[in-house]
């Protein structure tokens, strides 16, 4: 038997009890007791931005485990946060509801920021995941509300993608800029629409998108100001409808707008996205090098805790 317990709290008031677990679970439960923590990632906002379900201590959970609270929590994403064993501070494990995954924007993101709300990293954090050690650095105030932070992400790696007419048939429209695919742990798609409306009156086929394993589908449009984008994301094959915010996608939009002329390499980029949910969040990424070797890809923002709770399992 488990079961799920949690509490919302005031918008500024500082989360403190996150490893401040009962001894023992309620009479008649298992005695495997687990704090989780819900936070709003690319946002300074309550219940706005992509949410997230962060374990700030996961040490015992077998993996099977986890992905059944992954499912439990129903979010895009639930993180586990465990000892490092590669010369990290941390090590965490990502699972959305289907599966996990080595490396995404958000939950990362959101995982350092509920560490360093707790207490738990001083103005930098190292962060092993299945793609290597990720750098956070914390800017803001801790006492409570929004906390921002910086993260270098990998380089994102472009992919051939043979499907790409059939991603534009789930889509219903056409691409005014090549679909191409970049792999950062993730795999993202790219399509580009001539503007805001277009993005907005999207329909998408998920039952013929969900048939392209292993992909996010990402649309653009741009806006008034050439240096910010709006986007929507699709990816039933990640166990998401729709994604309110996703970090692992800004770094490779700002490539491949870079590599279509859309945004000289360099510049910062402004992503807004889940406008459409009414979840708006925003995301600024950097990629510096050259479009032949590109060498650092920097994606911030903010995140906001709005909930703790306890799990019995």
């Amino acid at each position: 038997m488990s079961v799920v317990t949690h509490r919302l709290y005031r918008v500024g008031r500082a989360p403190y009890s996150l490893w401040q677990c009962p001894d023992r679970a309620p009479r008649g439960y298992r005695d495997d007791v687990y704090r989780y923590v819900i936070a709003d990632v690319f946002t300074d906002t309550a219940l706005t931005g992509n949410p997230l379900a962060v374990l700030p201590d996961a040490t015992g959970l077998p993996a099977a485990l986890m992905q059944r609270i992954a499912r439990e929590m129903n979010l895009s994403e639930t993180t586990f946060v465990l000892p490092p064993e590669a010369g990290g501070d941390v090590r965490v494990r990502i699972f959305t509801p289907l599966g996990e995954l080595p490396f995404a924007g958000h939950p990362t993101f959101g995982t350092a920021v509920v560490l360093a709300s707790a207490g738990a990293a001083g103005p930098e954090l190292r962060m092993e995941t299945g793609m290597g050690v990720v750098p956070f650095r914390f800017f803001g105030d801790r006492s409570g509300g929004a906390l921002g932070a910086r993260m270098l992400q990998p380089i994102p790696v472009l992919e051939p993608y043979p499907r790409a007419d059939e991603l534009l048939d789930a889509l219903g429209t056409r691409s005014v800029l090549p679909i191409e695919v970049y792999r950062n742990g993730p795999r993202h798609a790219f399509a580009a629409l001539p503007d805001e409306a277009a993005l907005a009156a999207l329909r998408v086929d998920l039952r013929a998108l969900a048939t392209h394993d292993d992909l996010a589908l990402n649309c653009f449009a741009p806006t008034a100001d050439p240096a910010v984008w709006r986007t929507r994301m699709f990816s039933p094959a990640y166990g998401v409808t729709e994604d309110a915010g996703t970090g692992s996608a800004a770094g490779p939009l700002a490539l491949h707008l870079a590599r279509h002329g859309r945004l000289p390499l360099g510049t910062p980029l402004t992503v807004r996205q889940g406008v459409e949910m009414g979840r708006p969040s925003t995301i600024h990424a950097l990629v510096e090098g050259t479009l032949d070797e590109v060498e650092r890809v920097e994606v911030w923002g903010h995140a906001v805790l709005v909930a703790e709770g306890t799990l019995y399992v």
